[in-house]
């Protein structure tokens, strides 16, 4: 590699990683052999052999190309940058004529229209480079923006004339329409991306590359913060839920199928040995006896931690065959059972809101209370924890500088076989404010979890 080249290699490198792309030391020099046996010039080539070596699962690969796109931008490998058409002077005070009325905008939809059409890549990649230098920057802002774009060439109102375009009158409603309505919405979608894409690049002219970067990336999935997700995040949370218990479930069965032989029974294998001159060729073993505890989750319900609690118990309900049974306690400042909301087959979505709906969780003041809250489960529910259950509490550990009931969480550690904690909150933030993180930590072993990489961590070490 050439200097200039092995140089933005290693700040590319860098960025992924701190975009939480796992990418070891040696799967850079894997990158860096790659990139020797293509054409540099050829940019999809070029994207390929890196996505080969460093790009480890599908979810990783949209922060991937857009990092890609900011450090090995279209002008270093295709070279094409058409100039664009400047935009037509407006008089000072004069009032920006809606896009609608604009014939200069309709020109520009009007090829935008062919593009899509037709299909043609490099010219709708040309066409978005030109559209955003038109409309992508507002006349006294200093930074560039989609909107703008989109606003003014609005590919979704095309689409009524791209399916006229291509079917006949017996072709509505059918098959036909359906494949042709789906591959004109991802030529609009590509559409959109590449205006994304141009967009970022010419920030990342202006305020560099990395903090372009850093602004613009998402972290992958497994570890974008529970609290921070939006609605087609959470429902591909939902979905990785369930992989998380069945390897939950296979690490418990592996533990049994390797200890199914008991302990070592000392008299019966001394025994034993005697048919053998005294050599224990044949050990024996007591019996094992299987043992499946009882699982208490105790659960903070308020609204600092309520997407943190609903995927929590939803990966309790879907470990419920691991257990003999399973109780769930949800709290603000009061304490209420939740475990029927959960019933087999139910919603999770449902039953959390049935859960705020139904529940008796509000005492006094409906803020986060965890010593009244403690000493309402031991009064009420104390006999839920036995030798025999693990007890998991899921909350933050602020209770807004109330009392924190020490004595009776302690007594509730002491009597369950295990006890855990999940905090959501990054360590860095414990003990800051009305946290108590540290003194419950000190009875109850607290974990932070505040993404799925997180619990799927906390999994491993339970099993």
């Amino acid at each position: 590699m050439a200097p200039s080249l092995l140089d933005r290699h290693t700040r590319f490198v860098a960025a992924l990683r701190e975009a939480g792309l796992p990418v070891s030391v040696a799967e850079g020099l894997d990158a860096v052999r790659a990139t020797g046996l293509v054409d540099l010039a050829d940019r999809e080539a070029l994207r390929a052999a890196y996505a080969a070596t460093l790009v480890k699962r599908p979810a990783h690969r949209p922060a991937f190309d857009l990092l890609f796109d900011l450090w090995f931008p279209p002008v270093l490998g295709d070279g094409a940058k058409a100039p664009p058409r400047p935009a037509e002077p407006r008089a000072p005070g004069a009032r920006r004529v809606p896009p609608a009325l604009d014939p200069r905008v309709q020109e520009r939809r009007e090829e935008l229209f062919q593009l899509l059409l037709t299909g043609d890549e490099p010219g709708l990649r040309r066409f978005a480079r030109e559209a955003v230098a038109e409309y992508g920057r507002t006349p006294g802002q200093e930074s560039w923006f989609s909107s703008g774009v989109l606003s003014a060439m609005s590919p979704e109102t095309l689409m009524a004339r791209l399916l006229s375009a291509v079917l006949t009158g017996r072709d509505r409603g059918g098959m036909a329409e359906q494949v042709a309505r789906r591959t004109f919405g991802d030529r609009i979608d590509r559409f959109r991306a590449l205006v994304g894409a141009e967009v970022r690049r010419r920030i990342a002219e202006d305020t560099g590359v990395e903090r372009t970067a850093r602004l613009s990336v998402r972290p992958p999935l497994e570890q974008l913060d529970f609290g921070r997700a939006g609605r087609a995040d959470l429902a591909a949370m939902r979905r990785q839920v369930h992989p998380l218990a069945r390897r939950l479930a296979t690490r418990l069965a592996q533990k049994q199928r390797t200890g199914r032989r008991g302990r070592l029974d000392f008299r019966r294998t001394v025994r034993a040995s005697l048919a053998t001159g005294g050599v224990p060729l044949d050990t024996r073993h007591r019996p094992r006896r299987p043992h499946r505890p009882e699982l208490v989750v105790l659960c903070d319900a308020s609204d600092s931690v309520s997407a943190f609690a609903h995927f929590t118990l939803l990966l309790t309900f879907a470990l419920r065959e691991q257990f003999t049974r399973v109780r769930a306690f949800a709290f603000i400042d009061g304490v209420d059972e939740i475990t029927e909301y959960f019933a087999p087959g139910a919603d999770v979505v449902d039953a959390m809101a049935r859960m705020a709906r139904e529940a008796d969780l509000v005492w006094i003041t409906g803020r986060s209370n965890y010593g009244h809250a403690l000493r309402a489960f031991e009064e009420r529910y104390g006999d839920a924890v036995g030798p025999r259950t693990a007890l998991l509490i899921l909350g933050d550990a602020r209770s807004n500088h109330g009392e924190l009931s020490l004595p009776v969480l302690r007594d509730l550690a002491e009597r369950a076989r295990h006890a855990y904690w999940l905090n959501p909150e990054p360590r860095a933030q414990w003990d800051t404010g009305d946290s108590a993180a540290s003194r419950y930590g000190e009875i109850v072993p607290m974990y932070e979890c505040r993404n799925l990489a997180q619990l799927a961590e906390f999994i491993e070490r339970l099993a």
